[in-house]
C-alpha cells in the first residue's frame, strides 16, 4: 500500500532548526524517476510547494526557503528529509511530503511545525 509518513515537527524558536523525515513505502520510492517533495499548508491557505529532489538528487527550492532549507533523500531507506535552519515565524505550517508532481492519494497526516518565542 502506497504510504507516506511525516515526522520531526515541533515547536522551535525563531532562528532555530528542525529536521523533518518522510518515510515512504517502497511502491512510491521505487518508481523510476519519482521526484519527491515537501509541501506546507497554513489554515486558510492553499498548500504550497517548498522543495523537491529528483531521483538523481537534484534539488529545487521555493524562493522563500532557498539558502535556509535543505532537502535530501536516502533511497536505501525510502526516506526523504528536510533540514530547516534559520526558521522564521512565517515557516510555521503543517509540512507534508509527496511526489512531485503530487498524487492526491499519497497525502499523509503531515507534521506540525510551530515557530514562536
Amino acid at each position: 500500500q502506497a504510504q507516506l509518513v511525516e515526522s520531526g515537527g515541533g515547536l522551535v524558536q525563531p532562528g532555530g532548526s528542525l529536521r523533518l523525515s518522510c518515510a515512504a513505502s517502497r511502491s512510491i520510492f521505487s518508481v523510476s524517476g519519482n521526484a519527491m517533495a515537501w509541501y506546507r499548508q497554513v489554515p486558510g491557505k492553499e498548500r504550497e510547494w517548498v522543495a523537491s529532489i529528483s531521483s538523481r538528487g537534484i534539488q529545487y527550492y521555493s524562493d522563500s526557503v532557498k539558502d535556509r532549507f535543505t532537502i535530501s533523500r536516502d533511497n536505501a531507506k525510502n526516506t526523504v528529509y528536510l533540514q530547516m535552519n534559520s526558521l522564521k515565524p512565517e515557516d510555521a505550517a503543517v509540512y507534508y511530503c509527496n511526489t512531485r508532481p503530487s498524487v492526491s492519494i499519497y497525502w499523509g497526516q503531515g507534521t506540525q511545525v510551530t515557530v514562536s518565542s
